[in-house]
């Protein structure tokens, strides 16, 4: 059936419901905290990306710097062992310079040795390097005394010792004395530095 608004009235609108927003928040808030949860993680991702890359380029060089020391030492190690070769063998050099004095001239030095000193004889000479040990027999103690002495001026050699001097038991019908000395043969040159030089003339008195 059909009304008619006789009255002339607008007939009222029906009201819309509001719109319940309580519900949205929290999701909202989810979401926003989300998202900033993504960035934060993503931040300290490449943070840490970045130092776990500087640290990886620190070990390699490291590592690097580390196998050249090593090289370095075992350069250094070698370069010691032929210090060490070349030092011994630069001792033995000046050890032999040192004892160069040949069995001949040796022989010459105690000889001429000998022959400056009286009632004296040698029966035995040993050397090992620079040391010397000499046998002998003589008619006197001063004979000995004296053939120290000549040693000692001759300037080849030096600490000249006498170890032992005693009368002769085994000779019987003829005194004698058997001794022992020791010394060290000197090195070369001490020789001509011990022997004085000769004085140069005096100039002639004028008349």
């Amino acid at each position: 059936m059909i009304r008619i608004n006789l009255l002339g009235q607008v007939k009222p609108k029906a009201a819309r419901r509001p719109v319940d927003t309580g519900a949205a928040l929290p999701v909202l808030f989810i979401g926003i905290g989300a998202a900033l949860g993504v960035v934060v993680l993503g931040f300290f991702y490449y943070t840490w990306q970045k130092q776990l890359s500087q640290e990886t380029e620190q070990i390699k060089r490291l590592t690097a710097e580390k196998t050249t020391l090593e090289a370095t030492k075992q350069q250094v190690e070698a370069f010691e062992k032929q210090k060490a070769v070349l030092l011994q063998r630069v001792g033995t050099i000046e050890q032999l310079q040192r004892d160069r004095t040949g069995g001949q001239e040796l022989l010459d030095m105690v000889a001429n040795t000998v022959s400056r000193t009286e009632n004296l004889w040698l029966v035995s000479m040993n050397r090992k390097g620079t040391a010397l040990s000499l046998n002998g027999q003589s008619a006197s103690i001063n004979a000995v005394a004296n053939f120290i002495t000549a040693m000692k001026r001759s300037g080849y050699f030096q600490k000249v010792e006498i170890k032992e001097s005693k009368q002769d038991d085994k000779n019987v019908g003829v005194l004698t004395y058997v001794f022992e000395i020791n010394a060290e043969i000197a090195r070369p040159g001490a020789a001509q530095a011990a022997v004085p030089a000769p004085r140069a003339p005096a100039p002639a008195k004028k008349g």
